[in-house]
């Protein structure tokens, strides 16, 4: 089969690989398209390698056609129509993946709109949903709204009836995470998010923080957080190392909550999957949710792709159609 490799340079290309082999309780996805994470610019500098047993070509999500069945994968027949969640593998014609991992595509939906669902709404509703334990009418600050993160978290929210706040880079990115369910917002640009945040925190503060950003924002968040609030970290972007005031912790009975999707058994991302099936699948088929794509590339032009996410002027996601 062909996959996407990362030379000695670090540059992407569309070459022939061995195809991965099916095990117990698996299946082979013959892949129609993929999406871009920024896990996946991290993995190909060389500061995010996969976890040990995955594949070690990029792609950490992939939407396409049931070609074959390991022993014990009852669910799915082939010619089923599918999207998955991986752990690495999806820049390439075929994927193998266990099937608690794999869900039918909502109905209505093309293999575009599908690649674009499983990481982000996964790890949305991982972290705003089980691990933050979110309730309905509990106020929420997402950063990094316009992400393909961000515009899963606002949906969700707003959907299960949490006011949510966002930060994003531009006013542009503003105007579309308003028009998704957002309540107010922050052009990170313009100025400090901490006093347009506090109006909306006002008065007893929010109950959940969202946050890829890191270090420059802990001392912000933790401001933010009301009595129980829940900070949950699943990215560094601005680093790992900040002084943090522990008395507020404590005062506050506050919990920082670290959180990663990739590294995690295969039951636990069994649960996820199945969470987002039952609670979340119906809400796409209705329209109530979308899945948001910014520009859809070919599997060759990889690159360009890759250049766009790294731009930061995306909202939502970078599709990739997979030619056979």
């Amino acid at each position: 089969m062909k996959a996407v490799l990362i030379d000695d340079h670090q540059n992407l290309e569309w070459t022939d690989t061995e195809q991965p082999r099916i095990g117990d309780k698996t299946v082979c996805i013959k892949i129609h398209t993929t999406a871009i994470n920024r896990a996946d610019i991290m993995q190909r500098r060389g500061l995010y390698p996969p976890p040990p047993g995955a594949s070690q070509v990029l792609g950490l999500e992939c939407a396409g056609e049931v070609v074959a069945l390991g022993n014990g994968a009852t669910r799915y027949k082939t010619g089923d129509r599918v999207c998955a969640l991986l752990a690495g593998g999806g820049y390439a014609q075929y994927a193998v993946v266990d099937e608690g991992s794999v869900l039918p595509i909502p109905k209505g939906l093309s293999y575009v709109h599908a690649a674009a669902l499983p990481e982000v709404f996964a790890t949305a509703w991982l972290n705003i949903f089980m691990e933050a334990g979110l309730q309905p009418g509990e106020k929420v600050i997402i950063h990094a709204g316009a992400s393909g993160v961000g515009t899963a978290a606002i949906q969700l929210c707003k959907a299960f009836s949490s006011p949510c706040f966002v930060t994003c880079g531009s006013n542009s990115k503003l105007d579309v995470c308003i028009e998704l369910g957002a309540d107010a917002g922050s052009n990170r640009h313009e100025a400090s998010f901490l006093t347009r945040a506090a109006e909306f925190a006002k008065p007893d503060g929010v109950a959940v923080i969202l946050d890829p950003v890191g270090a420059a924002y802990l001392a912000d968040n933790l401001q933010l957080l009301g009595q129980g609030g829940r900070l949950v970290l699943i990215g560094l972007m601005s680093g790992a190392k900040a002084d943090i005031d522990l008395a507020q912790l404590m005062m506050k009975r506050l919990r920082m909550i670290g959180s990663t999707l990739r590294a995690r058994q295969v039951k636990e991302k069994a649960v996820v999957m199945a969470q987002l099936e039952e609670q979340v699948w119906p809400l796409i088929e209705r329209g109530d949710i979308a899945a948001i794509v910014d520009q859809v590339f070919a599997i060759e032009e990889v690159t360009a792709a890759h250049d766009l996410v790294t731009s930061d002027s995306t909202i939502g996601k970078v599709v990739l159609r997979v030619s056979h």
